[in-house]
């Protein structure tokens, strides 16, 4: 056999399933805390001493409906979630001892389930309400599988091809697979769950009509693409967030350069210089305009990338891609200092004359976040600094319509933990105010 077959993917899941007897010795090192701080350092508060107690007591059914009862996306979080900054955080074995892997035991329990095709929720009784979710991410999947679960119509529409967003199109696959990320939009259709795909608000899908047909509108609409840098010769910049989603869907047409240049340093910018470094690229670095302390990458990603051998060049502010023709040759940069704080609680970065230099390469990636909503101006929704605009109960200003997932995350960081548990209480939200109007 030819050996190129047989050589291992380099973005394939990075760390393996537990075998049965790992997973049992795992479990059995848990102390079972009363008032458990993993339970509570979890955005979703799933039981994670009962759910784990399961896992040594051979219970896995049981262990999978525990953690499903508190969030519907699981498998994805025991996979993307920041464990180190979440529930392991939070282990009391953390401080002298090794914290309890609580996230490869959570996936372990959740593949079971999978692997044996159990259903272990159910819709409840039809209420004759009819919700439409627009998004199928995190929050969207989180929101109609609860909104399934209390007997209510569900009508998912997203933008895309395939359900899932984030998880399918933009977290890398050495996270989370792309089969994981659609098994669980398969598991919310099971329960019902209607979706129809490539329909997006302000082209083929009319607010308007979404009002007059259903009862609540929940937007779980995401951000969008990278925002553009405004520096000559940009348009020879690879987006990131293009970049991780063709690793996921048709990684052998990924084309990765010799020496390679990430623009950011947050998470999205650690993951795209993985692939590239995975997938051949001889150097990469990632640049910054401000120094490691203010990188919005978690530290633990932070240290997995450089153990990859990518390099960093803190303190640098592009200004303008070098090229002959179409053919990227270097990047022109402007070397910085810090000032001021900003509104974030960051240093601001604030450039130095005639500190200008040249730094070669032939690929650039940028990878500085994504772009507010687009379409609050086109619904007539609030914002706060371009995010939607929610009260406590997760309603716009607009009556009946809902909103949560990175689209309202005006503070605090985006993940997809806390979009599941913003689907999860709008989805309780929105049953409450349906009740109401109905006389329930």
């Amino acid at each position: 056999m030819d050996r190129e077959e047989v050589r291992p993917d380099p973005l394939a899941e990075l760390l393996p399933a537990l075998s049965d007897h790992e997973a049992t010795l795992e479990a059995n090192r848990c102390l079972f805390c009363f008032d458990a701080p993993c339970t509570h350092a979890c955005p979703t508060h799933i039981d994670v001493p009962n759910f784990i107690k399961k896992i040594a007591t051979g219970n896995l059914i049981g262990s999978a409906s525990t953690i499903l009862k508190s969030n519907l996306l699981g498998a994805t979080c025991a996979r993307v979630c920041p464990v180190q900054e979440l529930c392991e955080g939070a282990c009391v074995l953390g401080a002298e001892h090794r914290p309890i892997t609580v996230g490869r035991l959570q996936r372990y329990s959740m593949d079971f389930a999978s692997d044996k095709g159990l259903e272990l929720i159910r819709p409840g009784n039809p209420t004759g309400k009819r919700v439409a979710i627009v998004g199928s991410g995190a929050a969207g999947l989180s929101c109609a599988g609860e909104l399934r679960k209390l007997g209510h119509e569900v009508v998912v529409f997203d933008k895309r091809g395939l359900p899932g967003g984030l998880s399918t199109y933009g977290i890398i696959k050495l996270r989370e697979p792309i089969e994981v990320a659609l098994a669980e939009a398969d598991m919310i259709s099971s329960l019902g769950a209607h979706f129809e795909y490539e329909r997006e608000l302000g082209q083929n899908l009319d607010f308007k009509e979404l009002q007059a047909e259903f009862d609540a509108i929940f937007l779980a609409v995401g951000l969008g693409w990278t925002p553009r840098l405004g520096i000559p010769g940009e348009e020879l910049i690879v987006d990131g967030l293009a970049m991780i989603e063709q690793s996921k869907t048709d990684e052998k047409r990924v084309v990765v350069g010799d020496k390679v240049l990430v623009i950011g340093a947050g998470n999205t910018a650690v993951d795209c210089a993985t692939i590239a470094k995975r997938l051949g690229a001889r150097a990469v670095t990632m640049v910054y305009r401000r120094t490691e302390c203010e990188m919005s990458a978690y530290d633990h990603e932070y240290d997995f990338v450089k153990a990859e051998g990518v390099r960093f060049k803190f303190l640098t502010q592009p200004v303008a891609v070098l090229h002959d023709g179409e053919k990227v040759v270097g990047l022109e940069c402007r070397s910085m200092q810090l000032g001021e704080l900003d509104e974030s609680g960051r240093a601001t970065p604030v450039p130095i004359e005639g500190s200008e230099f040249i730094i070669e390469t032939d690929q650039i990636i940028k990878a500085i976040g994504q772009e507010k909503p687009a379409l609050a101006a086109l619904l007539g929704i609030d914002t706060i600094r371009g995010f939607l605009k929610v009260n406590e109960e997760f309603e716009t200003n607009l009556p009946n319509v809902f909103a949560g997932g990175d689209c309202i995350r005006a503070t605090g960081s985006a993940s997809t933990v806390m979009a599941v548990q913003d689907g999860k209480m709008a989805a309780d939200s929105i049953h409450k105010k349906l009740s109401l109007s109905s006389g329930g």
